[in-house]
């Protein structure tokens, strides 16, 4: 999933540029759309207000012709994680100048990770060549819809995931972050391999590995594995050997950052 963000002033043309742009994408694969408002959208009233106002955390409209979902959650990680669960393949936001996410800035707004500026004249053309080279956003949602969509998902009968995460608390040590380094075209390589050689097995009808590198937080997640098979007697092994040989073959570092000092993870062993 790629993410791209559309920023300027008041009344530049942000709506505008966002227009043409999902309308490129739009060829190429499925397009989710996330706007900024400093007002309170209340876009149902009646008794969807009233789940709401009750206590619900999540509230979804459904009409005839279309359905809003409604969250209490306020941030842009959240709606990113909802977007991923619906399985797009590019997410443009409008607005969110101070979030980390690239953006496309229109004239010289101020904003942070401005990857490029525009004038309103922009093509769907150019702003989607800009969009399209940004890195994947990756997430467990969006690697399980991917694999809901490979043809071969009618043979398989379950699905299995691992998350690894970063641990906080360790005996008695407090991590604050993991900092992980790899030599990305091996590390491909590895990954694909161990893919490949998992699909050979019986009953395996797909394996994707993601493995982030960069620096991440106490309890963000590290890696992904997402296996489909024919039975669960298939899948249980074939999980834990995927997490195995990740951990001894594919040549990623990782660097601990705790309240005691930083070290490379090799270098205290």
């Amino acid at each position: 999933m790629k993410v791209i963000a559309i920023v300027g002033y008041k009344k530049t043309g942000k709506t505008t540029l966002v227009e043409r742009l999902v309308s490129e994408l739009s060829k190429s694969g499925r397009v989710g759309t996330i706007k900024h408002s400093q007002e309170e959208i209340l876009p149902f009233g009646g008794d969807t207000d009233r789940h709401l106002a009750s206590g619900a955390s999540v509230t979804i409209g459904v009409t005839p012709s279309r359905s809003i979902m409604v969250m209490k959650s306020s941030d842009i990680d959240g709606a990113l994680k909802e977007m991923s669960m619906q399985g797009v393949d590019y997410v443009v936001v409008e607005g969110f100048k101070q979030s980390r996410l690239p953006k496309i800035a229109i004239g010289d707004v101020e904003a942070e990770n401005v990857v490029a500026r525009v004038d309103i004249n922009a093509t769907g053309e150019q702003l989607a060549a800009i969009a399209m080279a940004q890195p994947d956003t990756v997430t467990l949602f969006e690697l399980i819809a991917r694999i809901h969509r490979n043809p071969e998902i009618k043979k398989a009968g379950a699905i299995g995931t691992f998350t690894g995460i970063v641990r906080e608390i360790a005996e008695n040590e407090i991590t604050k972050a993991l900092e992980f380094e790899s030599y990305d075209v091996v590390a491909k390589e590895r990954i694909a391999k161990i893919e490949a050689d998992l699909k050979q097995q019986p009953g395996i009808v797909d394996v994707i590995i993601h493995h982030k590198t960069g620096r991440i937080a106490a309890g963000e997640d590290i890696v992904y594995i997402v296996i489909a098979s024919g039975h669960r007697q298939e899948l249980f092994p074939a999980l834990r050997e995927a997490i195995e040989r990740v951990k001894e073959e594919v040549p990623i570092w990782k660097k601990e950052m705790t309240v005691s000092g930083e070290y490379w993870v090799h270098d205290k062993e």
